[in-house]
This record gives C-alpha cells, structure tokens and sequence, in this order.
C-alpha cells in the first residue's frame, strides 16, 4: 500500500516475499537514476512469477556503470521511464515483504526516492536485507557481498549484476540462510573450530556435496565432512 510510511525491517523470515534488484547509473541515491528494475515472487519458498524491465533514466549512463552491469545508453532509449514502471511494480509486488541485498542503504533509498517525486507516497511493505542476516548468520566470513555469498552456498554467479539475474541468486542465498539460521538457533547445526587455527569453519559446497571447510584457505585448508546434523 502507498502511504507516506516506510515499511520496518523485520528480524524473521518469510515464506512469501519479493525480491527486488535495481540496476542504476551509479551509486549515489541523490542524484543517479534507475536503468533496470526486477523482481520475483515467491510463494512457499518457490519462485512463482517475475517482473523485469529496463528504464530510461533520461540521461547519459557512464562508462563507469556500463562496464560494471553491461547496460548501454541505446539499450535503454525506447525503454519506460521510471514513473510509468513503478506503479506496474507496486503493483505487482503488493503487500509482500521485500527482500534484497543491501536495499536499506541502497535500493529502498532509490525506490523511496522516486515514488515521493512521480506519486507523492510510498510503498509501506516491511524488509528484509540479505546484507544483515548474512553478517549474522555467517560472521566468520570476511565478506558478505553477493557474489561472496553465493560462491559460499555453491550458486552461479553467471550475469551477476544484471538484476533478474541478482534477483534468482539472492534469491537462493536468501533460503540457504534461512535454512542455515534456523537449524543453528534449534541447535541441530554445530559449526565446529578449525583444528590447526581455531578458527570457526564454514560450510562450503563440493563436488561430492557439503563439506567444513577453514575460512583461512588457502594458507589453512583443514576440512571435516560434514554429516547433516
């Protein structure tokens, strides 16, 4: 709903949520403007429907930004402009929880931003930031950016900063430390320590499946199998 509220940010997860990508003309939430928009809906943990256009930010798009999401000026020239897309995406994302990596410095800023300017409200749906829970939930990684994150729970990067592309992978991290978050706080999932370094290990993917691996790899590369607890 559009109201003039921001939505909290919630501390549990959800089984039905969106998650929501924007490509953008660069960082700044003050003066760049949106050139992609994604997002996909999930229902009981399954991904049940998609939105994704890319927008005319009526304005020049930097080499800068280009060379980092691969979006060119003449890609972006018959696109919608970001009025016309965000009602279309309020639309679709309905009162569903949003999810995404790093929206509250980020992504929100932009959406909050240019639904004040084109729609005089915004939407209140509460949040949820992959970038919080992952420093959480894996404190022993030295990064928690996406494509970190990914690699950990063995999932493609491939197009990564494309936003439906960002949306599928953050998507899949998302359950991962869901699953992850919940068996630790029940006890059922032990993280043990390294015998050589001490330090607190962290479960990585393999070819023959999952497996304890040291964070200090690859000057440690002591491992433990790891039996499903």
């Amino acid at each position: 709903m559009l109201c003039n509220k921001e939505g909290k940010r919630l501390n549990t997860f959800a089984s039905d949520y969106i998650v929501f990508d924007l490509e953008t003309t660069g960082i700044s939430p003050y003066k760049d403007k949106v050139i992609e928009i994604s997002a996909l809906k999930v229902k009981d943990h399954v991904v049940t429907d998609e939105f994704d256009t890319l927008v005319n930010p009526q304005c020049h798009i930097s080499e800068g930004a280009s060379a980092v999401n691969g979006i060119y000026d003449d890609m972006v020239e018959d696109a919608p402009v970001f009025s016309e897309v965000l009602p279309q995406f309020f639309d679709f994302i309905g009162e569903l929880p949003l999810v995404g990596h790093n929206i509250i410095a980020f992504d929100l800023k932009f959406i909050y931003r240019d639904a004040r300017e084109s729609l005089g409200a915004i939407p209140d749906n509460d949040f949820l930031d992959t970038l919080y829970i992952a420093r959480k939930c894996l404190p022993e990684m030295a990064h928690h950016r996406m494509t970190d994150l990914a690699a950990h729970y063995g999932i493609s990067t491939e197009g990564a900063h494309r936003a439906l592309a960002d949306c599928r992978m953050t998507q899949q991290v998302y359950e991962y430390l869901q699953r992850d978050t919940e068996l630790f706080e029940a006890g059922e999932k032990q993280i043990p320590l390294c015998k050589l370094c001490g330090r607190r290990m962290k479960l990585r993917n393999g070819r023959y499946g999952e497996f304890w691996g040291c964070p200090g790899y690859p000057r440690c590369s002591f491992t433990l199998p790891y039996k499903g607890e």
